[in-house]
């Protein structure tokens, strides 16, 4: 089944947010409310369509309140960098809509292991606004369309060690003028790039430096996935407790 049913509780935000689409052809995505946007993002998070395994990891990963930040709006088309199980991918379908567009980016690594696109694919025939695009790097992204949102959750270190300013040129230039550019990571306060191979965090002050020489404007980052009882000093997985994330939104300049 591609899209749940809103429950009826939400039936009037849909309806408010379907006749706002209608005049809103040529308006930016402020056009729809923040009340109902809210009643699309939570209609997702509480889908039944969803794994027992990615609503289990909700009360960590905040979803609800992490797409609000996002920016991100019905209909958007939408690019996912390193999607891995899907646990975005799904609540991100169904927030966008029919109308909208999720391009799964997936490395060509993971399309030349056995098995290594089963999961994506799974997704994209059962939301049928998901696309899986195999990409040999994410510096040459080949789409068929401007986007409206760029997401990364979790991997941006990973990117990091690689070159990273092709990849942010890239980014810029896939997105549209106004367009966004979400990054949420794991912390690693002060120490710049010197830990994304090792514990697989990320600076978010080299994280702003690094997006920002792209041209992208930052334009909110938000503290609700962070953790003052995270040391910092170990793999993310590897303490007692939920690692310290940050959540930036860098805007592309009309």
């Amino acid at each position: 089944m591609p899209f749940t049913r809103f429950p009826a509780k939400f039936a009037a935000a849909a309806l408010a947010a379907a006749s706002l689409s209608a005049c809103a052809v040529d308006l930016p995505p402020a056009a729809y409310s923040q009340a109902a946007m809210q009643d699309y993002i939570l209609a997702a998070v509480i889908s039944p369509a969803r794994p027992a395994e990615d609503v289990a990891r909700d009360t960590a990963r905040k979803p609800e309140e992490i797409i609000a930040f996002s920016g991100v709006q019905r209909g958007d088309v939408i690019a996912e960098i390193a999607p891995g199980g899907g646990y975005y991918t799904r609540i991100l379908a169904q927030t966008v809509g029919p109308e909208g567009k999720i391009y799964a980016l997936m490395p060509a690594f993971f399309a030349n292991q056995p098995g290594g696109l089963d999961a994506i694919n799974a997704i994209a025939e059962t939301y049928g606004n998901v696309e899986v695009v195999v990409v040999d790097g994410y510096d040459a992204i080949a789409l068929p369309q401007q986007v409206d949102l760029v997401w990364t959750t979790e991997n941006y270190h990973d990117l990091a060690n690689r070159e990273i300013a092709p990849l942010n040129a890239e980014i810029f230039r896939i997105l549209r003028p106004g367009g966004i550019y979400f990054v949420e990571d794991h912390a690693a306060p002060g120490t710049g790039t010197s830990m994304t191979s090792t514990l697989h965090r990320i600076d978010p002050a080299a994280v702003k430096t690094q997006v920002s020489s792209a041209g992208f404007v930052l334009e909110a980052q938000s503290d609700v996935l962070r953790n003052a009882t995270d040391p910092h000093d170990a793999l993310p997985g590897d303490f007692d407790g939920v690692s310290d994330k940050f959540a930036l939104r860098f805007r592309k300049p009309l």
